[in-house]
């Protein structure tokens, strides 16, 4: 049985691969945002994927299971194509190829590659790059967080009048989720906030969480790909990361609420009316 020490140094070993594998990544969407791009949906048609989503997935997922065979992975375009996505006590990388794929259609500059880790259940280290600025997101449990190698703090602002909020539309788009989405949104900018803004880019979102840039976010819809990198980050930044009914992060819910301060996730919460979306790991036999 390895010990706590010997876990730490595997687990930052880790890392450093997940930092290479994100970088490396991230050159291949540079280079592919210039070419013309092949594009289908998935799960709905503002659900976009790219023949560079799979391309940089597998990248990604066969290098790291050459290093790591005894290791799970759960990455975004396998989950879409049938892989199991449930997260088990095993070592188990969680994978986005390309967060903000309606954007890289665009080619508008907000699309990032996110790499999260867990163990037994638990975030150990995120790593997101942001492709078209070069920008490096990390964090390791107990380590901290980091933005190029300067550490982060969240903005600690708990009062709602003062706060810029962030948010992602989701991908259903028939009129009564949207009357919610909109409802929600109505809400917060009548408490008022000063503003909430829509970047693309959920994990890139999240990070503006960790550098104090935004108080708080929220999402109904986004999956554990997009949250599990990210949560990590925040959360070294000394944010917090709580479901949207103010209970624990639940990784697989396709829900969550950010935010600098444990009150301001806690006061945006109990603004949403929730938008249901079917859990992550809803067909291995989980609870709805």
């Amino acid at each position: 049985m390895s010990s706590a020490g010997e876990d730490d140094r595997c687990w930052a070993d880790c890392m450093d691969v997940a930092v290479r594998m994100a970088r490396r990544a991230g050159q291949v969407v540079q280079e592919a945002v210039k070419q013309e791009k092949r594009v289908s949906s998935k799960s709905t048609p503002t659900d976009l994927v790219t023949e560079a989503d799979q391309q940089v997935e597998d990248l990604i997922i066969s290098t790291l299971r050459e290093k790591f065979p005894s290791h799970r992975f759960i990455g975004e375009e396998s989950s879409a194509e049938g892989e199991e996505c449930i997260l088990t006590d095993s070592p188990t990388w969680i994978i986005d190829p390309i967060d903000g794929t309606c954007n890289f259609v665009h080619s508008f500059p907000m699309v990032a590659v996110s790499i999260g880790f867990a163990v037994k259940k638990e975030l150990e280290f995120g790593v997101i790059y942001h492709c078209f600025d070069g920008t490096l997101y990390t964090a390791r449990r107990g380590h901290g967080a980091f933005c190029n190698g300067v550490r982060l703090q969240v903005s600690k602002e708990k009062d709602i009048s003062k706060a810029l909020i962030l948010t992602e539309i989701g991908a259903k788009r028939d009129p009564a989720t949207l009357d919610i989405f909109l409802g929600n949104m109505k809400k917060l900018l009548s408490a008022p906030v000063h503003g909430v803004r829509i970047i693309g880019s959920s994990t890139l979102a999240l990070c503006h969480i960790a550098t104090g840039a935004a108080e708080a976010y929220y999402q109904f819809g986004l999956h554990c790909w997009d949250i599990a990198a990210a949560a990590v980050i925040i959360r070294e930044a000394g944010g917090c990361v709580i479901d949207t009914t103010g209970a624990p992060l639940d990784l697989m819910s396709r829900r969550v609420v950010a935010a600098g301060s444990r009150e301001m996730a806690e006061y945006v919460a109990r603004q949403l009316q929730p938008i249901s979306y079917e859990r992550d790991d809803h067909d291995q036999g989980t609870r709805p």
